[in-house]
């Protein structure tokens, strides 16, 4: 059968399992998993016989989809709060994966730029950094302290103003995706050149392991969060410019749906940075070096588990769902 004839044969069918599943006019789960193991058998067809067709890709979401909300709908699953993290982030992520992998080679590319901009200009780091705080920090050098700055203020009072702050620029971040990306973009070229100018800036002083050590403790989710977000950016901005199947303005509401889960998702760490950074990367100086090094990579562990392996774990059930259906 020409590609053309199955898309008008299934078109009708599909349309109304895309109602079922974005305009929620089906109720019953039974009803629900009949149109779904039909839209396997389509899916499983076309990969057959049209293989590098945008049928696939059509039909693929729709069944990724399907499963999220099969899955809401089982008893055993009460919990909706369990389920957003359990399941449901995790399935929009690895449905939009090659976007993290974007934003961290933007974001890696911005910090290799302000590294290398700062070591052939010697004014680069004042420029991005500021005088102020330049100074500062050769102070605290000085004083065998390089990252003394985290000791300023109260603990509690710290911690609460740098999660407000970080989970602002995630936002800002988020939203800013609605200009194609560029915004977004932007956002990622800003942080980026600015933690290479950074970190190279104690490098250049002697200090670099002294910064690290400290710095990262609550820099590793830190981070990692920020880029997070900047592809849920990425993902609404490509919801606008690459609306595939859909008509641009769901494509856009989807866009919206699904970066403002994965945004949400990176709250929990970036809560956890900021305590970090306000009760315990203010003793690094006095920390073992085993101590601090094991929170950077426990810290690190878990935000990298939950983003880059997590999401393929929980995909997986889902292609054994198929297989057993």
């Amino acid at each position: 059968m020409r590609e053309v004839a199955f898309i008008k044969q299934n078109k009708e069918k599909w349309l109304n399992f895309e109602k079922a599943i974005f305009g929620k006019t089906l109720k019953n789960p039974d009803e629900l998993a009949s149109l779904y193991i039909q839209l396997v058998n389509d899916l499983s067809y076309a990969q057959t016989y049209y293989p590098k067709s945008k049928t696939i890709l059509y039909l693929n979401n729709l069944a990724a989809k399907a499963f999220q909300k099969i899955y809401r709908t089982k008893r055993e699953d009460t919990n909706r709060f369990v389920h957003f993290w359990k399941t449901e982030v995790p399935l929009i992520v690895h449905e939009y994966r090659r976007y993290v992998y974007y934003a961290f080679i933007l974001f890696l590319s911005f910090v290799a730029i302000g590294a290398l901009s700062a070591a052939f200009d010697d004014s680069f780091v004042r420029l991005i950094l500021g005088d102020g705080y330049v100074n500062m920090s050769l102070e605290n050098i000085e004083a065998g302290d390089p990252v003394a700055v985290y000791k300023s203020g109260s603990t509690w009072g710290s911690a609460i103003g740098i999660t407000i702050n970080n989970i602002r620029v995630g936002i800002n971040s988020f939203v800013l995706g609605v200009f194609g990306g560029l915004g977004t973009a932007y956002y990622m070229l800003v942080n980026g050149i600015m933690v290479g100018a950074f970190q190279y800036f104690f490098y250049q002083e002697g200090v670099l392991w002294e910064s690290v050590r400290g710095i990262w403790i609550h820099g590793s989710m830190e981070i990692f969060a920020i880029i997070i977000e900047g592809a849920a950016g990425l993902i609404l901005g490509a919801s606008i410019l690459f609306p595939k199947t859909y008509s641009r303005m769901i494509s856009f509401k989807m866009g919206v749906k699904n970066g403002v889960k994965i945004l949400i998702s990176t709250f929990p760490f970036t809560i956890a940075a900021g305590f970090l950074e306000g009760y315990v990367t203010r003793h690094s100086n006095i920390m073992p070096n085993w101590l601090s090094v094991g929170i950077i990579l426990v810290t690190l562990s878990l935000i990298s588990f939950y983003y880059l392996i997590y999401p393929f774990i929980i995909n997986k059930k889902l292609k054994n769902l198929h297989a057993v259906i």
